[in-house]
This record gives structure tokens, C-alpha cells and sequence, in this order.
């Protein structure tokens, strides 16, 4: 199978699985978490604590919610349509980090547009940190992949792919 076509589907299965397994904790979040609020795992360090989220990152810019959707629909568009037209440009590893920036994002944003906010449910209390969700974690973690892959990369001469990557 060429590289291409595996880099595809390993984007398009990062994608489905990335936004199921987002959506599957927020509904357990929102069915177990809501009544209680917060559960501790671990007493003063991580805490399951349910939080809508109406703003951006951290809860910044809370109630902008149309602005948050459109330049989230943008930023999302413009990622797969770039992964999809430059895909044999990518390593395995640029792929993996694109499909996780991808899954959250879109994750988060079926959120904003079926309730009008995001569900958030990781508290990190020992440092005090914003509460968040899985979602924020593959973009996190995707993005760190993605500056890693382009640290990485092999350097290719101008029009031509490496074919062992």
C-alpha cells in the first residue's frame, strides 16, 4: 500500500476515533459529573470536576461562542484540506499530530454547536490548573507531535519524497 494512501486512512481513523472517544467521556462526564460536580481521584491532585466551558482556551473570551465557530470552521477546513492536498509531503508522525489536532478540534467544536459550550472535566488541582478535556489534550499533544515531526523530519531536496518514510 503507498504511503499515501495508509497516511490517509491512519488520519481518517485518528479523526473518527480522536472525536468518538472525546464525545463518549463528555456524556459520561455530563451523566455522572453534573449531579456531583466534582469527583476527587486523587484527593488535592486530580480531581474529576464537571465545568461548561463558554469561552476559548481556559475559559478566555467566555460568550463568544459564533466568533470561537467560525474561526474554528476555518482553522479546521484549512488543516484538512492541507493534510489531504500534501499529504506525501508527511511523515507517519505528521500525520499521527495532524489527526489528533484535527479529532480535538472538532471535538470541541460539536460541543459549541450542539450546546453552546464545552464540556470540561480533567482538574489538575495540584498546580491549580484550568480544567479541560480530551479533546484540549489532543490538540496539546498533537501540536507538541507536530513541532516534533518538524524538528525530526529528514531533510527531502525540492520535488522529490523520500519513499522510505
Amino acid at each position: 500500500m503507498k504511503k499515501q494512501t495508509v497516511c490517509k486512512l491512519l488520519f481518517a481513523i485518528l479523526l473518527v476515533v480522536g472525536i468518538a472517544l472525546d464525545q463518549l467521556t463528555k456524556f459520561l462526564a455530563a451523566e455522572h459529573l453534573r449531579p456531583i460536580v466534582s469527583l476527587p481521584l486523587w484527593k488535592g491532585v486530580l480531581h474529576l470536576t464537571y465545568v461548561e466551558n463558554r469561552g476559548a482556551a481556559f475559559g478566555m473570551l467566555a460568550d463568544s461562542r459564533w466568533v470561537f465557530m467560525v474561526v474554528s470552521t476555518l482553522a479546521l477546513s484549512a488543516l484538512i484540506v492541507y493534510f489531504y492536498f500534501f499529504v506525501r509531503r508527511h511523515t507517519y508522525l505528521a500525520t499521527v499530530a495532524l489527526g489528533m489536532i484535527g479529532a480535538g478540534g472538532i471535538g470541541n467544536m460539536i460541543d459549541r454547536i450542539a450546546l453552546g459550550y464545552v464540556v470540561d472535566f480533567i482538574d489538575f488541582t495540584l498546580i491549580n490548573f484550568a480544567v479541560f478535556n480530551l479533546a484540549d489534550s489532543l490538540v496539546c499533544v498533537g501540536a507538541g507531535l507536530l513541532v516534533l515531526a518538524i524538528l525530526v523530519e529528514p531533510k527531502r531536496k525540492e520535488g522529490k519524497d523520500d519513499p522510505s518514510l
